[in-house]
């Protein structure tokens, strides 16, 4: 003999589905809004504009990992255009600041930093292209 039940034999599958985790259904959170991690190139890139105030445009940024037998660390070589006069001007203060500039970049620090090439277009579009180039060192 069956054993007759009172519960609707239908509740768990039209019950509210709150309770149970769908791993692909939508996040309960903006994604949108999670800042990415940044790494030692953003960090970088993000200091040299600082000392632009921002006016800066980056064309390129080439990172290579280097080591000696008692340092390990990575050189980065990065292109930047100033387009405009005003910007230009910036541009020229970077060239000027950088060799004696005191970056902070956690665990990191700045052997060298140099400006290895200079292109500067002058006429009704003023122009800078400056390249500089960092060597870091690990900390520790």
């Amino acid at each position: 003999m069956l054993t007759e039940s009172l519960r609707d034999p239908f509740a768990l599958v039209l019950a509210d589905l709150d309770p149970i985790e769908v791993k692909s259904g939508p996040l309960p959170y903006a994604v949108a809004a999670l800042r990415p991690r940044r790494n030692l190139a953003d960090r970088v890139r993000s200091a040299l504009l600082g000392i632009t105030a921002g006016h800066g445009t980056l064309l390129g940024h080439a990172e290579t990992a280097w080591a000696s037998i008692t340092f390990a660390g990575t050189r980065h070589e990065v292109v930047l255009e100033f387009c405009g006069a005003e910007a230009v001007a910036y541009g020229e203060e970077l060239i000027e600041r950088l060799p004696d500039h005191e970056f902070t970049l956690p665990g990191q620090l700045v052997a060298d930093a140099t400006v290895t090439k200079v292109d500067h277009r002058f006429g009704a579009m003023e122009r800078l292209e400056v390249t500089a180039v960092l060597l870091l060192l690990e900390e520790g």
